[in-house]
């Protein structure tokens, strides 16, 4: 990896980024080389996000192999999977993560004393959803947009696959979302290249993966899902793809997310 460069350099840089420019510049690039260059334009203001899902490993080896005490973002809003707290805490251990976790600042249970169980609220789709948005605001979104400002992150490195969602499938690699920028090194991976990077480093899955879990959130609204079914089918009820923290806090973010199949 390159040495880092000087804090001045780094705002320099920040302040400058011509994103078409940088865009044409990392194509081709394989993902260390995506990371590299994120962390040398961004220093101690980079961080990663996890939720530990699925295939997390894949990302938090990938990167700490570069950026090894980079932060890593874990929001818990509570109603996780026992096996994904189980997953958390063992990759942490073996990877040497250096964790942050951020929660709510409402607790679980009066939340749902103050607005009921968001998640089985609403009669019709609409109502399903913009209630599934409320609790995604709530546990989630609030939470991360915290965690990003207290740890002075200027840049945010995500495992995002444009195979995931129609939303995923237009973003570039390097990318701005509410000022920040966000860097996606795996943005062209396809599900073999995820499997042959876990196996080549002999990484585990979630434990609920080999159950058909092959999206995992929220244990109330994640499913299994059949052999001909979208990796993401098994999230909020199939109603929508995304859980907000990938969107931006805009008008416009909330037009996308109330769309159905984002």
């Amino acid at each position: 990896m390159s040495p880092a460069i000087s804090d001045h350099r780094s705002e320099e840089v920040r302040a400058t980024i011509d994103l078409p420019e940088v865009n044409e510049q990392l194509n081709g690039k394989d993902a260390t080389e995506i990371i590299a260059w994120a962390y040398e334009n961004f220093e101690s203001n980079l961080v990663m996000t996890s939720s530990f899902g699925a295939q997390a490993a894949l990302m938090l080896h990938l990167v700490t192999r570069v950026v090894p005490n980079i932060p890593v973002i874990f929001i818990d809003t509570g109603y996780h999977f026992a096996e994904t707290y189980q997953f958390a805490d063992d990759l942490a251990e073996r990877l040497n993560l250096n964790l942050k976790i951020y929660q709510a600042n409402i607790s679980p249970a009066y939340m749902e004393a103050k607005h009921g169980k968001l998640w089985e609220a609403g009669e019709t789709d609409d109502e399903i959803v913009a209630n599934l948005n409320k609790y995604d605001r709530l546990r989630k979104v609030e939470p991360m947009q915290r965690a990003l400002s207290e740890l002075e992150a200027a840049s945010w490195l995500a495992g995002l696959r444009g195979q995931q969602t129609s939303h995923r499938s237009g973003l570039q690699t390097v990318a701005k979302q509410d000022g920040r920028y966000k860097v996606h090194p795996i943005l062209t991976w396809s599900q073999k290249d995820v499997y042959e990077y876990l196996k080549a480093n002999d990484l585990p899955t979630h434990p609920l993966y080999e159950q058909g879990y092959k999206s995992i959130g929220d244990w109330h609204s994640t499913r299994p899902i059949g052999a001909d079914e979208d990796e993401r089918a098994g999230r909020f009820k199939g109603l929508k793809q995304e859980c907000g923290l990938h969107l931006p806090t805009s008008q416009e973010e909330g037009e996308s997310r109330d769309a159905s199949m984002l």
